[in-house]
Formats: C-alpha cells, sequence, structure tokens
C-alpha cells in the first residue's frame, strides 16, 4: 500500500466497532470528520458477543475470539480506513508550499496567492484589522487627554476611612457615621490648611487648633 500523506494534526475515533478520523486545520484547528466506516469483523464479534449475552458458553467465547481476530488485523483495516478517510477530507484542505502547512479552503487559504493565509495573509482582513486596532488605539489616546477628574476635590486631604470608627467614607470633612473629624492631625479642622506641630492657630483661617 502506498504512503498516505496528510496533516498530522487529526484524532483517530476508530473503535472495534468501525473506523472514524476528525481532520484539523493546521492554522486554525478548525477540520472535518470523515464518514463512519464499520468494520467487518468487529460488527461479527459483536453479533457474537450479543448472542453470548443471550445464550452464553460457546457464542460468548465466539465472539470473544472474534474480538482478539479483529484487534489482530485491525493494522490492515485501520490503513484502509484511514486512506479511504483521507481521500474523502483532504480535497477540503491544500498544502501551502511555502511553510509546508495544511490549510483548510473555507478560511485559511488564500487562493489568490496560492499560500495559507498565515504566509500571504487576505488584504482586506489585514485592513479591517489594522482599522479596528487604530480605532482602540485613538480610544485610549483621547481617555487618557480627557479630564476624567472634573468635579473631584483633589486639594483636600482624602481619608478612606474614619480614623476614630472606621466607617468608609466618600470624601468630606466630616464622619458620617460618628460625626468626628477627618482632616489629618497636622491640618485645620476649618479650612483644611497644614499646621506645624507648635501652632495654637491655622495660619490661613486663625481658627485655634483643636
Amino acid at each position: 500500500m502506498a504512503l498516505i500523506q496528510f496533516v498530522e494534526n487529526y484524532d483517530d475515533l476508530s473503535t472495534d466497532r468501525g473506523f472514524q478520523f476528525k481532520f484539523y486545520c493546521d492554522k486554525c484547528r478548525n477540520g472535518y470528520m470523515s464518514g463512519f466506516q464499520a468494520s467487518i469483523v468487529g460488527t461479527a464479534g459483536s453479533l457474537f458477543r450479543a448472542a453470548g449475552d443471550i445464550f452464553g458458553g460457546v457464542f460468548s467465547q465466539a465472539g470473544n475470539s472474534a474480538y482478539e481476530i479483529q484487534r489482530a488485523v485491525g493494522g490492515k483495516a485501520h490503513d484502509s480506513a484511514l486512506e479511504a478517510a483521507v481521500a474523502e477530507v483532504k480535497p477540503h484542505f491544500t498544502q501551502c508550499v511555502r511553510c509546508g502547512k495544511w490549510a483548510c479552503n473555507t478560511i485559511c487559504w488564500n487562493a489568490d496567492r496560492g499560500l495559507c493565509s498565515t504566509c500571504a495573509p487576505q488584504t482586506e482582513e489585514e485592513i479591517a484589522a489594522a482599522q479596528a486596532q487604530a480605532q482602540v488605539e485613538q480610544i485610549h489616546v483621547k481617555v487618557r487627554e480627557r479630564d476624567q477628574t472634573r468635579g473631584l476635590d483633589l486639594e483636600s486631604p482624602m481619608v478612606a476611612r474614619c480614623p476614630k470608627c472606621s466607617a468608609q467614607t466618600a470624601g468630606g470633612k466630616f464622619c458620617p457615621e460618628c460625626g468626628a473629624t477627618l482632616r489629618p492631625r497636622d491640618a485645620c479642622a476649618q479650612c483644611g490648611a497644614k499646621m506645624s506641630a507648635g501652632a495654637k492657630f491655622c495660619p490661613e483661617c486663625g481658627t485655634k487648633r483643636a
């Protein structure tokens, strides 16, 4: 029998009942499944095993023997089934002469260039992908350039949790739960200005240190 040439990416789904194979595109991993080819020996073995379940004895032994025979001659039968499966599925793939990969004709083969889409990308697809990528990049630039802090108080010190009761805060000068000041200890309780350690009054608004 001649050598069987086809993709390296395939699954052998064969059982003792018959033969079936699933072939994959080397690029996108999509593929095709060959038609099921029943095994004559396997079918006979199944009949013997079914008879053995009913009658027992010699029929059951014959079923087991048929199964062993199928395993023994499965190599040649398996090769014949694989060859037939390759002949069935191969027209749906084309081998790229540049990289040697088998590409599916529906998605990964560039018929205009006579190469797979990895070696010769489809122009329209590349343009569409480049346009989409450029749009995403421009969106990122515009978002970064836009003022995202409008309306936020960026000058006053912010405290995430009240230092007294540990309640979560949402900004402001006082805790919404216990009313404690949220200003740092070295800040004026009135205007929030920073005060030196020894200052008794705020240098900005004159408020007495609490």
